[in-house]
């Protein structure tokens, strides 16, 4: 479906004047189909049963307005599955996933050693669906461990390059106000990408000097170096003749109601040299080193155990700034 097929369905739908079609999920299955048909043969009837089963879960979720697992959720793990039916294939020589076993699993996760975390989430979720199915009798994956530590070990920003890229964002003209909106909430707010990408015109109080991030339960007060910032974006988007409710429109969404792609986002940093986990990262990691890890979880809309991965004393020593001044925001 091509911009103005978009756009036509955006403005049909949105006055109610036509249903939604389905070209997401079309996609989303097709895709599906695509990993599912690369799994060795003897080894696909399982990973398509597990697959229908997953479906089936992700619609009774929407039905029961709890939050069903994403399409990309989904996606992951069939390729982490074809992956794993691969390995048996053509590096153990099995072709049944009954003679899996947890040295061929442990031989499986060695081969990407940073995915070992999330792929042996799906493989447990594989293998006890696979048992209750009598696919196989015993679960390979029972007596496996995470063996990763759970400290953070990305990489965060130096108190001057904090310093640098704050001026850049707060005084430097030139700069793309999107790239200023996204820079400057992930460097003072911890806002990430998913959270600006879906910031909407009525999430900002002008009164109050507030916008509502996300799943965060309260509003979050701007500074004035952020609101600044935030109503040059919106000075941008007034540029365009658009109906889109999103803060960040671009010109492929300007005729449209969808948010920006999340490929968009991926890029809209890429100027200042840095990506924007990583200043995020560095926000996280000074607050939850000054408050309490739980109360910034409560406020991010987290959960709690997400926050812990970033108290000192599970970081590499050395990757705290000086604790005397961390943050731009005390500057």
């Amino acid at each position: 479906m091509g911009t103005f097929a978009r756009a036509l369905e955006d403005f049909f739908t949105h006055r109610g004047l036509a249903l939604p079609t389905d070209q997401a999920e079309r996609l989303a299955a097709g895709r599906r189909k695509h990993r599912i048909d690369a799994v060795p043969e003897p080894l696909r009837p399982a990973v398509a049963a597990f697959d229908a089963s997953r479906m089936r879960a992700q619609d009774r979720a929407r039905r029961a307005g709890t939050r069903p697992r994403s399409n990309q959720t989904l996606e992951t793990a069939l390729s982490i599955l074809r992956d794993l039916a691969r390995f048996l294939t053509e590096q153990r020589g099995k072709d049944d996933w009954a003679l899996a076993d947890v040295q061929d699993v442990e031989a499986f996760l060695a081969t990407l050693p940073k995915a070992r975390k999330r792929r042996l989430v799906v493989l447990r979720q594989f293998f006890r669906f696979a048992r209750s199915k009598h696919i196989v009798l015993i679960d390979p994956t029972r007596t496996l461990i995470v063996k990763e530590q759970n400290g953070f070990r990305g990489r965060t920003l130096t108190i001057d390059q904090q310093r640098e890229l704050f001026r850049r964002w707060s005084t430097d003209d030139q700069v793309h106000p999107h790239e200023a909106l996204l820079g400057m909430l992930a460097l003072l707010h911890g806002a990430s990408s998913t959270e600006v990408r879906m910031l909407q015109i009525t999430d900002i109080d002008a009164a109050a000097q507030t916008v509502r991030l996300g799943k965060r339960p309260h509003p979050v007060p701007m500074d004035p170096a952020s609101w600044t910032v935030l109503q040059r974006c919106l000075a941008h988007r007034e540029a365009w003749p658009t109906a889109n409710p999103h803060v960040m429109v671009t010109k492929g969404t300007k005729a449209g109601r969808s948010p920006a792609s999340t490929a968009y986002l991926s890029h809209v940093l890429d100027d200042c040299g840095y990506p924007p986990r990583m200043i995020r990262s560095t926000r996280l990691l000074d607050l939850v080193n000054t408050i309490d890890p739980k109360l910034v979880a409560a406020a991010f809309g987290m959960d709690p155990q997400a926050t812990l991965i970033y108290l000192a004393d599970r970081v590499d020593e050395g990757r705290m700034e000086g604790g005397e001044e961390r943050g731009v925001h005390h500057h």
